[in-house]
């Protein structure tokens, strides 16, 4: 009878493929203050599947986890608000920073928490100021944000985590589990046919058309997707 591919297992969720969110404890977002306050780095630490660090912030009494920018210090006073000055890790909304200004945690609409420029050693970067901000975001494209949207002063710690050589083997696996990832594996014609559509025969070959279309279910859903209908224009 066969046996479900790793697709399909992977795709239903169980067992070891399921994301492990009970390890993570915050989502790192910016609080929802409406007025300006400062507060204190009280500790910095690292959350599993993550690779940018976290700091705690003491807001007058509450805690909040921002994600840590390069070069913060626990004792370090930063602050939330309008009338912060231009300093690493100062939470202001982007139409008070000046242009040239570099920053991460970038909210898409006001009061969103943050949704833009959040990976380890990112950071954007505005551009210019008018009805809304233009951000120049780190794949190279330029966004228009609005003015009341709030981010975090200078970039995201953790950018020097790619020079770092895993070693071995068993260290890149350990790291794939931690994000759920799907870790190297064989390639599908170099496997029997219970184990993969492109399996088996006497020489390693698809046996069939590579290409799949796109409502194919998965476990079958394997090979090139089915190309986009061309529009004719008028």
């Amino acid at each position: 009878m066969g046996k479900r591919l790793i697709t399909q297992r992977r795709g239903r969720g169980f067992g070891r493929y399921r994301s492990p969110s009970h390890l993570r404890f915050t989502d790192a977002k910016h609080p929802k203050l409406k007025e300006t306050v400062n507060g204190t780095i009280t500790e910095l630490k690292h959350e599993a599947g993550r690779i940018a660090p976290l700091a705690k912030v003491e807001y007058g009494g509450a805690e909040h986890w921002m994600l840590a920018p390069d070069g913060i210090l626990v004792g370090q006073e930063v602050t939330f608000g309008r009338r912060g000055a231009i300093t690493a890790g100062n939470t202001m909304p982007v139409g008070d920073m000046p242009e040239g200004t570099l920053l991460h945690n970038i909210e898409l609409q006001p009061g969103d928490g943050g949704k833009l420029a959040r990976t380890a050693g990112n950071a954007a970067t505005i551009v210019s100021h008018g009805a809304k901000t233009v951000v120049l975001l780190p794949s190279g494209k330029f966004k228009d944000i609005d003015n009341k949207c709030i981010a975090t002063v200078g970039l995201v710690s953790g950018g020097g985590h790619t020079e770092k050589p895993f070693a071995k083997a068993g260290k890149k696996f350990h790291a794939y589990g931690a994000k759920s990832k799907a870790y190297f594996s064989v390639k599908g014609v170099a496997k029997n046919p219970v184990d993969h559509p492109h399996g088996g025969g006497s020489h390693p070959h698809v046996g069939t058309q590579s290409s799949v279309g796109r409502n194919t279910p998965p476990g079958r859903k394997v090979g090139r997707l089915a190309p986009k209908k061309k529009v004719r224009k008028v």
